[in-house]
């Protein structure tokens, strides 16, 4: 029987009960070996482990550390895992990591690169007021060497791009008439998108204004995750108050809540009832969909727009990890399919950024090395347009292939426009 792992329960943050959890879970896992190959944690952990004769107690400081510090967060092992709750061993591997970087925090305080990543709304306030300066410094070999030094963010990575906030389009635009008759959202646009992304934020919105359904944007920050991938609780919990509390209003006004971003709806869906246990975050989080989740249901009730003008051809659709762990399907190629003549290759690779953790100089060898099986597929597939949930997948996915990765409404939109994607990068 395991320890309470909720986060907000008392032994969540006793270091002693965690060097416990991490001997049961690991004696387990090394037993299994489901995982061996799923990341490098697993890699590493079963490795050392078997180093060590099979005994998990034998595990150094710094061997545990290196365990905790691969693991990005992609949470595939959950699902992945045979003994997750309700089985009796209940085994939650993701939880148990995040536990241990939370202790961390707790011990050490929490890094300066972990506080910066942490806050990217300060970041995108400043980059979205100056964007041409601020990507040109992201993009300047000098500026960039010294921000590996101070930061210890990679000088190779490219950094997501600023521009216009998707909020101020919003606010500047006159609805069409007659809108609500499909449904009403509050959707969650996700810091990504305000700052960096905003088209997928105005295909989002034309595409849902087109199928007759009411869009509003109620008050919101970012989500919580990166804040929560570097150990900061309190700061998760403070944004994922403020949220509750904004979409907690909509909701009872009678509004779904769509996200574009898999890794914000995996936040709001399963992280927040832990953050901020009640009834209030229940009943928002029983309104959450996320988008393509939100776009099928409009299909299956018989009120989605199928008078598409244009085929998308060849689709290659990277499901990105945050998105699989919903166990919703795949409801973003679901919708492309409706689209005559599309074909669409799902593709279930982890493309190794993950949040924070593919920016941090010392993982960047190792993200690359996480997506190169993806990477390999969508040269076999040869696609005509790439399309992924993940804003960050696609960083990654561009990076590595010099060509536009889009996103799943984005292609519905310019197929419903009938026009051709891009795929410059």
């Amino acid at each position: 029987m395991t320890d309470s792992t909720d986060i907000g329960s008392a032994g969540f943050r006793d270091p002693a009960a965690l060097a416990a959890e991490a001997a049961r879970v690991y004696d387990i896992c090394a037993g299994c070996r489901r995982c061996y190959n799923l990341c490098p944690s697993f890699t590493h952990l079963l490795d050392t482990i078997d180093g060590h004769d099979g005994d998990v107690r034998a595990l150094t400081p710094e061997e545990d550390r290196r365990a905790i510090d691969l693991c990005f967060g992609c949470k595939l092992c959950y699902p992945h895992c045979p003994y997750t709750p309700p089985h009796r061993w209940g085994v939650d591997f993701p939880q148990l990591m995040q536990r241990a970087r939370v202790i961390r925090a707790d011990r050490q305080g929490i890094p300066l690169r972990d506080r910066v990543l942490g806050n990217p709304e300060l970041l995108g306030r400043v980059g979205s007021a100056f964007p041409r300066l601020a990507n040109w410094a992201n993009r300047n070999r000098v500026l960039r060497w010294g921000m590996e030094k101070a930061l210890g963010i990679d000088r190779r990575r490219r950094l997501p791009r600023y521009g216009h906030r998707f909020s101020r389009w919003f606010r500047r635009q006159r609805p069409p008439s007659g809108l609500g008759v499909s449904g009403r959202v509050a959707l969650f646009y996700t810091t990504p998108v305000e700052f960096n992304a905003p088209d997928i934020g105005v295909a989002t919105v034309q595409v849902l204004w087109r199928n007759g359904v009411e869009v509003s944007c109620p008050e919101q920050v970012c989500c919580g995750m990166p804040a929560l991938d570097g150990g900061d609780v309190a700061g998760a919990t403070r944004r994922a108050r403020r949220n509750l509390e904004s979409l907690g209003r909509a909701v009872a006004a009678g509004y779904d809540v769509v996200v574009p971003g898999p890794t914000c709806s995996r936040m709001l869906k399963q992280e927040y009832p832990g953050l901020v246990p009640g009834p209030a975050t229940e009943r928002v989080v029983a309104r959450v969909h996320d988008l393509g989740q939100y776009l099928v249901k409009l299909h299956a009730e018989g009120k989605l727009d199928r008078r598409f003008a244009a085929p998308l051809g060849r689709v290659a659709y990277h499901a990105p990890c945050h998105l699989r762990v919903q166990e919703i399907g795949f409801k973003a190629r679901d919708v492309l399919l409706l689209v005559p003549g599309t074909t669409v290759d799902v593709l279930e690779r982890c493309t190794g950024m993950d949040g924070t953790w593919g920016f941090k100089r010392e993982f960047y060898g190792a993200s690359l090395a996480v997506a190169r099986p993806l990477l390999r597929d969508l040269e076999a597939v040869r696609p005509d347009v790439v399309v992924s949930d993940c804003p960050l997948a696609a960083l990654q996915i561009e990076q590595a292939r010099g060509a536009r990765v889009y996103h799943p409404v984005e292609a519905l939109l310019a197929a419903y426009e009938g026009r051709t994607l891009d795929s410059t990068a």
